[in-house]
């Protein structure tokens, strides 16, 4: 096994997915980690798995590469409620679990905020831009070597759990032609239009 965390076979996995290593995608990986470990699941191949996470952020790459859980196959779910919070259900046991980071458990340093502004504002030398991967990796490795415990609270959920993903037909929007999944068409007087044709005439 690698000695650095960075290098084994799943976490690489995901930052091939993900794009590049960063401390996000770190927390995510955790999570889920967490989360199969705790229902003793492996990878869903279809829909034996749901995931609901709280964030749009790098960790739900993991989420998505560990889990099998996606938004193609229905099983992911977003609910957005800006929290490092990421829930699995077993569909065959009913059961679920919730992995949300602990406060402080994580934060960047305020050098990594400086040079995250240059970055956006395309000001930071490539200098820089090197010292911020190389702070992103070792903060990343950090969050990788720390006891879950210490970076997450994890508890069994009981609500139910998010049903299985439908499908249904399209019909043509009469704004814009394009096959429009019915659900998500509004009539407005004799017409059906999609959510975007809509909001022009609503």
């Amino acid at each position: 096994m690698p000695s650095d965390p960075l290098q084994t076979g799943d976490f690489r996995r995901c930052a091939e997915f993900h794009g590049h290593v960063c401390p996000g995608l770190s927390i995510g990986y955790r999570a889920a980690q967490a989360d199969l470990e705790k229902l003793h699941s492996l990878r869903s191949q279809d829909e034996e798995l749901v995931a609901e996470v709280e964030t749009d952020a790098c960790g739900v790459d993991a989420v998505q590469v560990l889990t099998g859980c996606t938004f193609g196959k229905g099983n992911l779910v977003f609910r957005d409620r800006g929290k490092q919070a990421f829930t699995l259900f077993s569909r065959s046991t009913g059961q679920g679990v919730r992995a949300s980071l602990r406060a402080g458990a994580f934060a960047p340093d305020s050098r990594q905020g400086e040079l995250f502004d240059k970055m956006h504002a395309n000001t930071a030398t490539a200098e820089e831009e090197r010292e911020l991967w190389e702070l992103q990796r070792d903060k990343s490795r950090k969050v990788l070597e720390k006891p879950v415990e210490e970076l997450f609270s994890i508890q069994w959920v009981t609500r139910s759990m998010p049903d299985k993903a439908e499908i249904e037909g399209s019909e043509t929007c009469d704004g814009c032609g394009e096959p429009t999944m019915a659900s998500r068409m509004r009539r407005i007087g004799e017409a059906k239009y999609c959510l975007d044709c809509a909001g022009y005439r609503e």
